[in-house]
């Protein structure tokens, strides 16, 4: 007789493998021999008290800081990047890597399609041969003119932004604004989506609308999604894993259930716990408001 065998869930490819990661500046250990793995088409969270060394995990990761010892490495494909020796252009338009940062980095003069297609200038400038394809106007170029006209497109009705795509992007309200970082990190066609506090400064209705953005992300694009954030409802809410990070150290790893209740995240977030405190603490990470 045969036996059927449970289909056992494979487990995704490590896509970051960040490893013994130390950044100093000056007398300051931001980061403190940080290791970790984001796998592709999962959503990993790095959460941690306010200078607990987060940004600067990114900084390193998409190449605005050079790390100070250890080593970033991104599988894209067949291929492999050593990131911490990449500079960041080429982390960006080689490995894949695209980020939002904590305050908006939009051009506020420039349209929302306008910005949507500044994201993809590297591409059209290759296919342009460096503006003389575009200036003859060539084949080759047209298309790829078609083709990032058309992503732009494809974003902007994604989101439900068609009817705002000639207005100016400073002229938007903020969390409108939030939306457009990400469908322009997006039109970079990442392998890994770093977002640096995406909720900050959205209102309930906002932020759900941005979960349900992220985990689309996710789900349908397969890419990896690398989240720093402070509100701990979105975080336990998507993440398929979190790192908690504490003056630069990792202090837990795990799955949101076993985040949620652990000792050291809690003593991170509270300092040491209060014999006169009462049980009705909503401020843990395990509460639905920011940490």
């Amino acid at each position: 007789m045969t036996v059927a065998v449970a289909d056992v869930p494979a487990v995704p490819p490590d896509l970051l493998t960040v490893a013994h990661l130390s950044m100093r500046f000056g007398g300051l250990l931001a980061v403190d021999d940080l290791s970790f793995v984001a796998r592709a088409g999962q959503i990993t969270a790095l959460i941690g008290p306010n200078g607990a060394g987060k940004t600067t995990v990114f900084n390193c990761i998409t190449g605005f800081y050079r790390p100070t010892a250890g080593h970033i490495a991104l599988e894209r494909g067949d291929r492999s990047f050593d990131l911490d020796q990449l500079s960041g252009h080429r982390i960006a338009r080689d490995a894949g890597v695209a980020r939002t940062f904590q305050n908006i980095r939009l051009f506020p003069r420039m349209t929302v399609l306008e910005n949507l297609l500044v994201a993809q200038h590297a591409k059209l400038m290759r296919a342009s041969a460096f503006s003389l394809a575009g200036l003859l106007g060539l084949k080759g170029f047209r298309e790829a003119e078609a083709r990032a006209m058309s992503l732009a497109e494809d974003w902007l009705t994604r989101l439900g932004l068609v009817h705002v795509a000639d207005r100016e992007c400073g002229t938007l309200a903020y969390g409108i604004q939030r939306k457009i970082e990400i469908a322009r990190a997006m039109c970079t066609e990442p392998c890994l989506l770093c977002l640096d506090e995406p909720a900050a400064g959205l209102n309930p209705r906002e932020t759900a609308e941005l979960s349900r953005l992220i985990t689309s992300i996710r789900g349908e694009f397969g890419i990896g999604v690398l989240l720093i954030e402070h509100d701990m409802g979105l975080v336990m809410g998507i993440s398929d894993r979190i790192v908690v990070l504490d003056h630069g150290a990792c202090i837990a790893e795990g799955k949101p259930a076993e985040i949620r209740n652990n000792p050291a995240v809690i003593r991170a977030y509270l300092g040491e716990e209060d014999p006169r405190a009462g049980p009705g603490s909503t401020d843990a990470p395990g509460a639905g408001d920011g940490a």
